[in-house]
């Protein structure tokens, strides 16, 4: 498993370091996770952050970061019916029509608030056509340090061989933050779409946590029977914010999850020795020195780390799966049958895309 952020960050099962008095971190019920400040790229804790997983809807942060920038927001575009051949099967969708003019802007709200894959689409198409787009993604990803990620799909939707990880997605995400349209749109909890003859119709933000956590600022959610639910939550609160990036949720999960993450983020965080960092564009990868607090701050002695799994990390086989992570974070046998399997396979990519309802108005 990639060590990329620092070497701890590359060991499986939970990482932090949590000196006396800092608050124990909550149970939670996801394969990967990371909670990083936004601002320093710190991370407080992880657990597996470098597994390669479907990312689902997630990945459209990549697909904003690489062609948001390249399009004027207050252009046009007459929609080709041709532009919306190929989405796949039980796609999500803000209901595109062929023929119609939309601002760019406008697709782009279709994209973040309803995840629309065909509004994705259109925009590939302004952006030189789908198989482009994936390609400058799959560079984009490059230049970020996202060495967890391959795109073979724009929206996300299940493909084989389509992975990403909780850390790479926390790079998008942060990346993207630094945009003020991004920011804009991955903050706006409703908006109108265009519909035929002038008329217009509401469309809302399927990120739920924007109406029901403070300080909440975005970022982006997704959904697809592989992946179950994954989700990228940004909040703001006393001058601090913080980022919880969280994979292979079981539905009904997530924003409990991502709520109770991100509160201990708020409260370990001033307490919390940061376990490795977030690569900034075109820097070194590396790790955070020791010795200090999630909030900077120097701290004596060594903190002994949270119990959760193996330090040992075995060979990968090069496809994506790390043989000694299945046996260092104490997998029960139970999961390497038929379910275990399943899971292996999907990670390979050998099964067949399944059907993606998204996004996110969770299960």
């Amino acid at each position: 498993m990639s060590g990329l952020g620092g070497p701890r960050l590359g060991q499986p099962g939970v990482q932090a370091d949590l000196p006396p008095g800092t608050p124990a971190l909550p149970p939670v019920e996801a394969y990967s996770w990371l909670v990083a400040d936004m601002t320093t790229g710190q991370v407080i804790a992880a657990k597996n952050p470098h597994w390669q997983l479907a990312p689902a809807s997630t990945l459209k942060m990549l697909f904003a970061d690489t062609v948001l920038p390249k399009l004027d927001k207050n252009a046009t575009h007459v929609v080709d019916p041709k532009e919306l051949q190929g989405l796949g099967e039980g796609s999500s969708a803000v209901g595109v029509k062929e023929n119609l003019t939309y601002k760019v802007e406008d697709l782009w709200n279709g994209v973040f608030l309803r995840s629309g894959n065909d509004a994705v689409h259109v925009l590939c198409a302004m952006n030189g056509g789908v198989d482009a787009t994936v390609a400058q993604m799959n560079e984009r990803a490059k230049a970020l340090h996202a060495d967890d990620t391959h795109v073979v799909s724009p929206d996300g939707y299940d493909m084989p061989g389509q992975v990403s990880s909780a850390y790479d997605l926390a790079l998008f995400a942060r990346e993207g933050m630094k945009n003020p349209d991004f920011r804009g749109y991955v903050s706006t909890k409703d908006a109108k779409f265009p519909g035929k003859d002038g008329t217009t119709f509401a469309i809302q933000n399927t990120n739920q946590m924007l109406s029901t956590y403070p300080g909440m600022i975005g970022v982006k959610n997704g959904y697809t029977t592989n992946a179950e639910n994954t989700f990228v939550g940004a909040a703001t609160r006393d001058g601090r914010t913080l980022m919880v990036s969280i994979m292979h949720v079981r539905p009904g999960k997530t924003y409990e999850q991502t709520k109770m993450l991100l509160d201990w983020g708020f409260a370990a965080a001033g307490t919390a020795k940061p376990v490795g960092s977030l690569v900034d564009p075109g820097g070194k990868p590396g790790g955070t020195p020791s010795g200090t607090t999630a909030s900077g701050q120097t701290l004596p002695g060594q903190a002994a780390a949270v119990p959760g799994g193996a330090q040992a990390v075995g060979s990968s086989s090069g496809d994506g799966v790390s043989w000694g992570l299945w046996a260092g974070i104490g997998v029960p046998a139970v999961l390497l049958g038929g379910g275990g399997l399943l899971f292996f396979l999907r990670r390979r990519g050998l099964t067949r895309p399944t059907v993606h309802f998204e996004d996110d108005i969770l299960p």
